[in-house]
């Protein structure tokens, strides 16, 4: 019986402090063995322990919240779609391999031995295929796999908001997503994101190394090569000579303050990322000239050299200026990172969200092998005739766009090839051969003879979207059972051996283990 407090008992710190439970008789349901960590506050368990008892993890509130949470956005994610006409329409989940740029899960059929079903990295061939079907507008929200490295904001299963439209231009579909991501930042966290600016992929790379630059860190990558081209030290006049290579320069505000102890630490960090090294000069009393700096580098560009850099970099007393110096991809990767952690270190944050969108992609990128490799899919339009793509594919933009927040890639999508002979000059210059072709797309080639229209989508990440809304530092937590680093589930034990009568069933023969 639920009844008021006692005079005197009362405690107003407590929702419950005004009503006490009288238990006339008591059941016991279920016995309950003690709990392997404290569910009622917040204590350091090792994550492979929670996700060892993920269901009693579960129980706690900062995921009972994530979960909610998420529960709600997808939710208004649907009715704002919905609103705007989309169909919820659901995509196999056993399809064939395509070339998306991760490795496939492959799962064996037992009616068609020797052949193999690959799980979805995304739905993006079928929902093409809708377009062409007459639906013109699709949205799903759908699991997809890929067999890949894991990060913290990766998984080999994961969801995506997945949308596609006909008889669209890349700002009707920019324009439909911005418009959703703002409504939901709006209702779930009372926060205003406003515009979203353009950038394109060329402006992003030059000065933030990143093609998901985060607009919170207020620095920027500064080539310097043009100063450096005539030098007789090698480790800068290499690459600056290099059509492929990068020097540049990244200016620190206050950062001579770092410790040389410090500055190992960095050094070691880009060596993550390839990088050989990482030159510096701290800059003490720019007054004085070259005097007023501190370097170990100095005596290898020259006294003039330095002082045009400092000049071009407009540094203060109290700046660290920081070095790359190698394949232009080494450079970007290595300061970019490097930028982004020191932006973090020294709380140079100076706002709480910064939202763009990264636009006029390359189509395609140079692989060592001088290979081309599609930077998005091979079935991202391009923004050429398909004689102008075939006479010059590597100068060749496209028509995609990536929305980014915070220095996280939330989403990507393009407008799609609807024209077979675009499609087919794609595939040429990817070297994928008519036979391929027809084996691999035949399906689509043929589709996209029956008048296809005009399309485009987008898809975000959902974990992602939860996971920088909910302050979460892994995608882990905001999923209900998640995989581990090494993509497996330590709860139940997956994957796990399978009997050798049900391989033989699906005609697959394991070899023996290496020693």
């Amino acid at each position: 019986m639920v009844r008021a407090r006692p005079a005197g008992s009362e405690n107003e710190n407590m929702p419950t402090g005004k009503i006490e439970v009288l238990g006339k008789e008591i059941t016991v349901l279920n016995k309950a063995a003690t709990p392997p960590f404290p569910l009622d506050e917040y204590s350091p368990v090792g994550e492979d322990v929670r996700l060892r008892y993920r269901y009693m993890d579960l129980r706690r509130d900062e995921m009972q919240h994530n979960l909610r949470f998420r529960h709600k956005v997808t939710t208004q994610i649907r009715n704002i779609l919905d609103e705007q006409g989309f169909l919820d329409i659901e995509t196999p989940i056993l399809t064939r391999a395509t070339p998306e740029g991760a490795r496939d899960y492959l799962v064996p059929s037992r009616t068609h031995q020797g052949s193999f079903f690959a799980l979805p990295q995304s739905p993006q061939l079928f929902k093409q295929l809708l377009m062409v079907s007459g639906f013109d507008r699709y949205y799903q929200i759908a699991k997809c796999f890929r067999d890949e490295d894991l990060r913290a904001d990766r998984q080999p299963e994961f969801t995506q908001i997945d949308m596609e439209a006909s008889f669209v231009e890349e700002k009707d579909i920019m324009g439909a997503a911005e418009s959703m991501i703002k409504q939901i930042f709006q209702t779930q966290k009372g926060i205003d994101l406003g515009e979203f600016p353009h950038m394109p992929y060329s402006e992003a790379m030059n000065k933030y190394g990143s093609d998901k630059p985060d607009l919170r860190i207020p620095m920027e990558l500064v080539d310097v090569a043009d100063l450096l081209q005539d030098i007789e030290f090698k480790v800068f006049a290499g690459p600056a000579k290099d059509p492929k290579g990068r020097v540049a320069a990244l200016k620190v505000p206050g950062g001579a303050e770092l410790s040389r102890k410090q500055i190992d630490e960095y050094t070691k960090y880009v060596g993550i990322y390839g990088a050989k090294g990482l030159a510096w000069i701290k800059v003490n009393e720019i007054e004085k000239g070259v005097e007023g700096l501190q370097s170990p580098i100095i005596k290898f560009i020259g006294d003039d050299n330095t002082m045009k850099i400092m000049d071009r970099l407009e540094v203060k007393n109290g700046d660290i200026v920081f070095f790359g110096a190698d394949k232009e991809v080494i450079v970007n990767e290595a300061l970019g990172a490097l930028r982004v952690k020191l932006g973090h270190d020294l709380n140079m944050l100076t706002c709480e969200w910064a939202p763009l969108w990264v636009v006029d992609f390359p189509m395609f990128e140079e692989l060592e092998d001088g290979k081309l490799h599609a930077i998005h899919h091979p079935f991202t339009a391009p923004s050429c005739s398909p004689e102008e793509l075939k006479a010059n594919p590597t100068a060749a933009l496209s028509r995609a766009y990536d929305m980014v927040l915070n220095g996280c890639e939330l989403g990507g999508g393009s407008i799609r090839i609807h024209d077979q002979a675009m499609q087919q000059t794609v595939f040429e210059i990817l070297n994928i051969s008519e036979e391929e072709q027809r084996e691999k797309f035949g399906f689509l080639l043929d589709a996209l003879q029956f008048g296809a229209p005009p399309h485009g989508g987008l898809a975000f990440g959902l974990d992602r979207l939860i996971m920088l809304m909910t302050g979460s530092e892994s995608i882990r937590e905001v999923i209900a059972f998640p995989k581990t680093q090494s993509a497996a589930c330590v709860m139940t034990d997956a994957p796990g051996e399978v009997p050798t009568k049900n391989l033989r069933e699906v005609g697959i023969q394991l070899r023996p283990k290496a020693e």
